[in-house]
Parts: C-alpha cells; structure tokens; sequence
C-alpha cells in the first residue's frame, strides 16, 4: 500500500472511531479523536468551539444522561461518500456526508438529520486527529414516537 493510500485509510479509521464512539457513549473515544488543545468546532446548533473539551463535556451531559438508571438518549450517526485530501505527510482535509438519527425518550422523539462535514486533520503524536470540524446541517425530520415501544441496548458508559 502507498503511502498517501495509507494516510487516508488512517484518516478514515479515525472519523469512524469517532462515530463509533458518539453512538457507544464513550466520551474518552469522543474526545481522543481530537488534537490535545486548540480544535475549531463549529457544529451549528451544538455551538461553536476553539477547544474540543466544551464539546466533549455537551456530549458527556447529553449522551450520558439518566432517568431512573437507564439512558434516555440514543444516537446513531452513519458517515458516507468521505472525500480526503493530503495537503502533506501531517495535514489533510476532509469531505463527509452525515446520516444521524437519534430516539429522544425525554421528549418522545424521533430526530433524522443529513449534513456535511468539512474537517481538517494533523498528525499529533504520531496519529492522525481532527483538528477543525464544520457541520452543515442540510435538513432535518423530527417527529413523535408515540406510543412505540423502545429497546435500550447495552453500553459500556
């Protein structure tokens, strides 16, 4: 494998962790994704950060929340058609398309949402990280659950 092929492959490793670790609650993983210090996140509604710790501890609060012992918010977030681009052996930019769909069991909702991300990638310590993340939502549904019936699943959280 080239390297450039393999620098990509790394990049994507890394976005997928960082999906992966969102929908499994695990905020360590969420914020392992990204540089030590300094990351520029504009995630619309969400805010807009210069660090990756305010962001980190919103997802703690909301991915993390309880209701007599059992979470009450689950997400489930599906990147597509990535689109990465080596400026040089240390920096990259990156492309995403984003599928999230979250049951809100506070509110009774269902929330589908597609956007794009637009992000920039360092290697730091020897590993590729996400330096600076834009999501643009594009649209979003949202409607009751109803009455329909939930199944939590188990999370190591």
């Amino acid at each position: 494998m080239d390297t450039d092929a393999a620098h990509i492959g790394a990049i994507k490793q890394l976005k997928y962790r960082y999906w992966r670790a969102c929908d499994a609650k695990d905020v360590k993983g969420f914020r392992d994704c990204f540089v030590a210090r300094g990351a520029r996140i504009d995630y619309g509604p969400l805010g807009t950060f210069d660090d990756a710790e305010p962001m980190a501890k919103i997802f703690e609060r909301v991915a993390l929340h309880k209701v007599d012992g059992e979470y009450v918010v689950f997400d489930m977030h599906h990147g597509h058609h990535p689109d990465i681009t080596l400026v040089s052996e240390t920096v990259a930019t990156g492309r995403w398309t984003l599928e999230f769909r979250q049951l809100n069991l506070l509110d009774r909702t269902e929330t589908l949402m597609t956007g794009e991300y637009e992000d920039e990638y360092i290697v730091e310590s020897g590993k590729w990280k996400i330096a600076a993340s834009t999501l643009t939502v594009r649209w979003t549904l949202r409607r009751p659950l109803g009455d329909a019936e939930v199944k939590p699943g188990t999370f190591a959280g």
